[in-house]
């Protein structure tokens, strides 16, 4: 690998950001699906979700700043996270659709229960389940990267999961 000044890489033209969502379209990554319960009550379909440490238990999720769960994120100072398994991309899809009701309208009709530490709603169905403390957040351009430290965390036995690669949705069947 070679090294770069710091000079170099800020003479350098950035990417466009379509390039980097072409390129990045071929990283396969699991489906989840942010949730704020309470007032705020709020969920959001996403894929830069990632585990950060096991001890403390620490995972994180990226959000756009313009997002409506950009700010229950912060009000609540928690949110939980549902992985999503292979037969659930309408959740996925709904849930990724600016279009849908806002507030405790949008999870009317959705098979949901309300996190035992968080009060976040957890999809049933799901493969896994977590649910998190808000413990740090760090601006990057537009997004904002929440840490958060996991306060409960369960799994189903399904082992159907869902995936997103090339801007589709994929299931994947880990038994195989």
């Amino acid at each position: 690998m070679n090294s770069v000044s710091a000079k170099e890489v800020f003479d350098r033209v950035p990417i466009a950001p379509s390039a980097l969502r072409a390129t990045m379209s071929r990283f396969a990554t699991g489906v989840i699906v942010l949730s704020v319960g309470g007032e705020n009550i709020h969920g959001m379909t996403a894929n830069a979700f990632s585990s950060v440490s096991l001890d403390p238990p620490t995972v994180l999720c990226c959000v756009s700043h313009s997002a409506v769960m950009h700010r229950a994120i912060l009000a609540a100072g928690r949110f939980g996270v549902s992985v999503l398994g292979a037969e659930q991309q309408h959740l996925a899809s709904y849930f990724a659709d600016k279009k849908r009701p806002l507030g405790p309208e949008q999870f009317s009709g959705i098979d949901w229960k309300p996190g035992p530490a968080t009060d976040s709603p957890l999809l049933q169905g799901a493969t896994a389940w977590l649910e998190c403390e808000l413990t740090d957040s760090h601006d990057v351009g537009d997004h904002s990267i929440f840490i958060g430290t996991v306060v409960n965390a369960e799994s189903s036995s399904r082992e159907e999961s869902l995936l997103f690669l090339d801007g589709r949705f994929h299931p994947f069947d880990a038994s195989h």
